[in-house]
């Protein structure tokens, strides 16, 4: 039985939704979560293989292996990993900024965007659930997700900036938030190089199978089926291609030059040849 993590977002709705249609799923088991908390599964050996946060990999690329072409990528903006800001994002050197707990891959991308693109040197700390930007004493808060998309759908008076479009402006490349990543010790199973293939040919089939897809999305009870719809085609890429791997790589450069990570890995791919 293949252990398979799950994102709980809607950024991964469509492309599971289309996998256990396509394909049996008999020998596959589940487990839904956050980025963060699956995060910490697989590198404890409780997951298999999952869209991990691209972060992750870096943290420890002796420990996974990436399935390839496949990623949870934006080319420009992606809606749902946002900074709400009660000021301009300039003008936020010295300023407290609230984190989520749910992916440190988008929050290493704020903290890139502040010191390298704004010259900004903010405090940090991590939010707790449901917090407001106007809670307590920080000026700035990053969400992301469902999160983030709730958030965006409410009128506020505040300042709030899509860190995939800020970083495509930036740099001219796509940002990847998600790579999908296996343990090193499954790395040459069979049923793992089959879910390979299958999670490629999902993907190509996922644009013809949006409108029906969106009838039966949890997700569409509260931000609409239309406005889900816009945010899949328009948000969301689950390719891999050599211009994500050169944004990938740039990202984590910079995350070396700002010692968030030990190294600047190299990119370790599967083979999908059964």
């Amino acid at each position: 039985m293949l252990r398979i993590g799950q994102i709980d977002y809607a950024n991964c709705t469509p492309l599971f939704h289309a996998l256990r249609k396509q394909f049996p799923c008999s020998g596959y088991e589940f487990v839904a979560g956050v980025p963060a908390e699956l995060n910490r599964m697989l590198l404890a050996g409780e997951i298999d293989v999952c869209p991990s946060s691209s972060i992750e990999y870096a943290y420890h690329p002796d420990r996974y292996t990436i399935l390839p072409q496949l990623s949870i990528s934006s080319v420009g903006a992606v809606a749902s990993v946002l900074l709400f800001s009660k000021i301009p994002v300039e003008n936020l050197d010295g300023c407290n900024v609230l984190l989520s707990s749910e992916s440190a891959t988008s929050v290493n991308l704020l903290k890139i965007l502040l010191r390298q693109k704004f010259g900004c040197s903010c405090t940090y700390e991590v939010a707790r659930p449901d917090v407001a930007v106007a809670d307590g004493d920080s000026t700035a808060l990053l969400l992301i997700g469902d999160s983030a998309l709730r958030a965006s759908l409410e009128k506020q008076d505040l300042f709030v900036y899509d860190l995939g479009e800020v970083w495509y402006a930036w740099t001219g490349y796509p940002f990847v938030f998600a790579l999908w990543l296996c343990r090193n010790e499954i790395a040459e199973r069979l049923e793992l190089m089959a879910l390979a293939q299958q999670l490629v040919q999902t993907k190509e089939l996922v644009p013809q199978q949006l409108e029906q897809i969106v009838l039966s999305a949890k997700e569409a009870g509260w931000l609409g089926q239309d406005r889900l719809l816009a945010y899949w085609r328009d948000n969301i890429s689950y390719d891999l291609d050599e211009c994500a791997q050169a944004g990938l790589m740039l990202y984590y450069t910079k995350c070396f030059e700002l010692g968030l990570i030990a190294a600047v890995p190299s990119l370790k791919f599967i083979s999908t040849q059964i």
